[in-house]
């Protein structure tokens, strides 16, 4: 299963998406032991990653990094802006040009929409090409945080006919939460899925997303009510608003209320749903929330570190080594049976 940069959620099809996700389940199998773990690390040792983070981001950031160290990978990173030589006005093209001299995968964040694909086409276009990353475009893209999103819904509904067929409910500031766009490019890949918007007046899902959806059938409605919509949800998406790209305070112009999740609204979800957000979260899920079943937000974020690990062990071409190690271990029972 080749892959080389991670741009977009648009480039995954069904069978790269079902590879991810088992894949992602063997290696947090292989990783339980000290043996497996030690084997892990010695798929990559020899190579080097730069994390060029120039956008604010914490577990984004922290997942990276630890996926890295689980396959042995060694790192640099930018973090501030003002540490980069775009400080000084250098092009970002001849910064990440000079870096790649230096690594061997490049994965980066930035506050710009299409910035990792400007520069996978230019060094795509050098003497020594480098796969890179997108982990978090501007208001666009977030390919990776989708590949996660999938995965959790994948170990969800594993047991309950899959991902096909399921209703999805997407809460928030759907016009500023790249996390949604991005997961909704994926509902291409499954079957008869249904999405809901449920977003406040002049921050609904973007036409060009809606357009996407439209073309390819898939099923989505668009609401300001939350109640209405939790009885007949199978997953519950919950997204903070994306204050950061106010302009005139406009976050502040909608009852905020409307659309938080509060202990008692549990009773209107049904019993095997699940509920999601991408993390930070700010009120729009009550705390006393998160000691029932059906939150598997912190598990979502556990889940990101396995698939980016399954993400970079497929683009180094070391996948199926990590396959073959663990079918000689493991009996494919146990490889099912990974625990949280």
């Amino acid at each position: 299963m080749k892959l080389f940069h991670v741009l977009k959620s648009q480039q995954f099809d069904r069978e790269r998406l079902d590879y991810l996700c088992s894949l992602s389940t063997v290696v947090r199998k292989v990783a339980k032991s000290r043996a497996g773990s030690d084997f892990l690390r010695s798929r990559l040792s020899h190579r080097r990653a730069m994390l060029y983070f120039t956008q604010p981001s914490t577990r984004t950031f922290l997942s990276f990094l630890n996926a890295c160290q689980i396959l042995g990978i060694q790192t640099s990173e930018i973090r501030d802006p003002s540490t980069s030589s775009e400080y000084k006005g250098e092009d970002l093209k001849d910064a990440l040009r000079t870096f790649s001299s230096y690594v061997d995968l490049i994965v980066m964040r930035t506050n710009r929409e299409g910035v990792a694909d400007r520069i996978a086409d230019h060094l795509d276009a050098t003497d020594r090409p480098i796969p890179v990353i997108n982990a978090g475009s501007g208001k666009d893209q977030h390919p990776s945080q989708a590949l996660l999103d999938v995965y959790t819904l994948h170990r969800s509904f594993q047991f309950k006919g899959g991902i096909d067929g399921k209703t999805i409910a997407m809460v928030g500031d759907l016009a500023r939460g790249r996390t949604v766009r991005s997961l909704c490019y994926l509902m291409k890949n499954y079957e008869d899925v249904r999405l809901v918007f449920v977003s406040p007046h002049g921050f609904g899902m973007l036409p060009d997303l809606k357009e996407f959806l439209t073309k390819r059938s898939i099923a989505f409605e668009e609401t300001d009510d939350l109640r209405d919509v939790l009885p007949r949800c199978d997953a519950l998406y919950m997204t903070r608003v994306q204050d950061e790209h106010d302009v005139d305070d406009e976050s502040h112009s909608f009852d905020a209320d409307r659309f938080t999740l509060h202990y008692d609204d549990l009773a209107r979800l049904r019993e095997d749903a699940v509920i999601m957000h991408p993390l930070p979260r700010r009120q729009e899920i009550d705390r006393r929330i998160d000691g029932d079943s059906r939150a598997m937000y912190w598990r979502q974020a556990r889940n990101g570190m396995w698939m980016r690990v399954a993400m970079i062990a497929t683009i180094f071409d070391v996948a199926g080594e990590i396959l073959d190690h663990a079918a000689d271990v493991y009996t494919t029972s146990e490889l099912r049976d990974v625990g949280p």
